[in-house]
């Protein structure tokens, strides 16, 4: 990237560039600013880039996924009063896009800044993202680029086929694979703090159900389930 900067810094057609990007840039703002007044509660949509993408209806299997991880991180940040946990319609607000991540997570720091009316969101300190034929190319591409470059110290990407899930920290501003994990293997969080739970609860009812009570069993400190 620097070197392309830097051909550009050199090129006798640096101030139409320039210009032609401001451009774009005041028009995606009116776009941008159209979106957030338009897009309704019913609707999922995110604004990437200057478009709007509208998601069609998730499956069962996907909501189902997504909403077992909700209810394990839920119970835990609330039990232990770790901050809050916010799911897929909470618009969140970057320098140029905004998405509706699966679940996001904001620490202590953070959630003592949000107001119970707020509309639109910070930088999380940690997001999910279930992936679909129609969202991978996204939740891997551009947002994996945007979160890393916001601060977002901890991605999870879960794949419903296979049954897995990919875990990225934040380093030196760029996410980074910690772990790739199958279904026996095990989640700990980073940003999370004591939070741990078998990959298998994510996927399955039964093994989500023996992790909500390993969960709810626990002291109140900072030990893992």
């Amino acid at each position: 990237m620097s070197a392309l900067l830097e051909e550009l810094r050199r090129s006798p057609a640096l101030p139409r560039i320039v210009e032609d990007f401001r451009r774009q840039l005041e028009e995606e703002a009116v776009a941008r600013r159209r979106f957030r007044d338009e897009v309704t509660e019913q609707q999922k949509a995110e604004f990437i880039n200057g478009e709007v993408f509208m998601h069609s209806p998730a499956t069962m299997r996907h909501t189902q996924i997504r909403g077992r991880l909700e209810r394990l991180l839920a119970c835990w940040v609330s039990h232990h009063k770790l901050g809050v946990i916010l799911s897929e319609k909470s618009l969140v607000g970057l320098t140029r896009n905004d998405y509706e991540p699966d679940i996001l997570f904001y620490g202590p720091a953070k959630a003592a800044s949000l107001d119970a009316d707020q509309l639109i969101f910070p930088p999380p300190d940690f997001v999910v993202e279930v992936l679909s034929p129609s969202t991978a190319h996204n939740d891997r591409g551009i947002k994996f680029e945007d979160y890393a470059a916001h601060g977002v110290q901890e991605y999870l990407l879960v794949a419903p086929r296979p049954q897995e899930i990919e875990q990225y920290v934040l380093q030196d501003g760029r996410f980074v694979l910690k772990a790739k994990l199958a279904l026996n293997a095990r989640y700990e969080s980073t940003v999370v703090a004591g939070f741990g739970i078998p990959v298998a609860a994510v996927f399955d009812d039964e093994a989500c159900n023996g992790a909500m009570l390993m969960l709810l069993g626990r002291p109140g400190d900072d030990s893992r389930p």
